[in-house]
């Protein structure tokens, strides 16, 4: 008889905000290594910001979060850290740093520069890694602070306060998360995927929807036809205001609430700068 497959799904999660600020913010690094970074594209440094010290350290702020996560004996085999905005602690991978704080201290590296993609990018490559046979529990670290130390060329919206999110990823029985990620330029093209996507995961599943789909959701037009892509009568939305961990949040306080509810559900956000939808499924 074949093997029972199994797969890599997200058990449980905890999510925390945090206030004031990491000492990391007064390093006279910072002010060295986001100087290198804008020079070649004449961007000013926000001198108000590094002179007065602002923003969070993302090992520091997530470190406490995987004791409450994961207990000592459950060893974690891959640890992976990812953010939109940026550390303030470049002088150290802040990856390395939870490694160690981790059970198992794991192999550990970061995912950044995809904007709320990144997210749903670290699960991607922790389900590939299950599947070599090389990762039976894995933690995905997502983390955002609300500091930019330069002035940036276009708007950019940055969190309202500094966020953590852990995930715990474990192998069981049966299908494992699956990630879709593609390019989808237009919020209401991506908004029907993801209805799409529900859908065909059934009338129980749960769909958890980051800010701007949701405020999609809300303002789309509910054709009378039976093509109608109307929106399923139960929704989670993510509060505004925490574009990369608000709908993570919401996977986490889903799961408080009802640990058995980590499947089946459909989680999704939309990236309408880079014009990238991404979802996470399990059933």
């Amino acid at each position: 008889m074949p093997a029972e497959a199994r797969g890599l799904r997200v058990t449980r999660a905890v999510a925390a905000g945090f206030d004031g600020r990491s000492e990391a913010s007064l390093h006279p690094d910072l002010r060295t290594f986001v100087g290198d970074l804008v020079r070649p594209y004449g961007l000013p440094l926000r001198e108000d910001l590094l002179s007065e010290g602002v923003g969070h350290d993302y090992g520091q702020m997530a470190e406490g979060l995987l004791g409450r996560a994961l207990s000592a004996d459950e060893p974690a085999d891959l640890l992976i850290l990812a953010f939109s905005s940026p550390d303030v602690r470049p002088g150290a991978p802040s990856a390395l740093h939870l490694s160690r704080h981790c059970p198992g201290q794991p192999t550990a590296f970061a995912v950044c520069d995809q904007g709320s993609a990144a997210a749903f990018t670290a699960l991607r490559i922790a389900a590939a890694h299950h599947r070599t046979g090389g990762c039976r529990r894995a933690v995905v670290v997502l983390a955002e602070q609300s500091a930019l130390h330069y002035e940036a060329p276009e708007p950019v919206g940055l969190p309202e306060e500094h966020r953590a999110v852990v995930l715990v990823c474990e192998e069981g029985a049966g299908a494992g998360m699956r990630i879709r990620q593609e390019a989808q330029p237009d919020g209401s093209q991506a908004l029907r995927s993801v209805l799409a996507d529900h859908r065909e995961l059934g009338l129980g599943a749960g769909l958890l929807l980051a800010a701007e789909l949701a405020a999609d959701l809300a303002g789309a037009a509910r054709p009378a036809d039976s093509d109608s892509h109307g929106a399923p009568e139960a929704v989670g939305t993510a509060r505004p205001g925490q574009p990369f961990t608000g709908v993570w949040t919401l996977l986490a306080d889903r799961l408080a609430q009802r640990p058995e509810a980590a499947g089946p559900l459909l989680v999704a956000d939309h990236d309408r700068r880079l014009g990238r939808l991404s979802t996470l499924s399990q059933p």
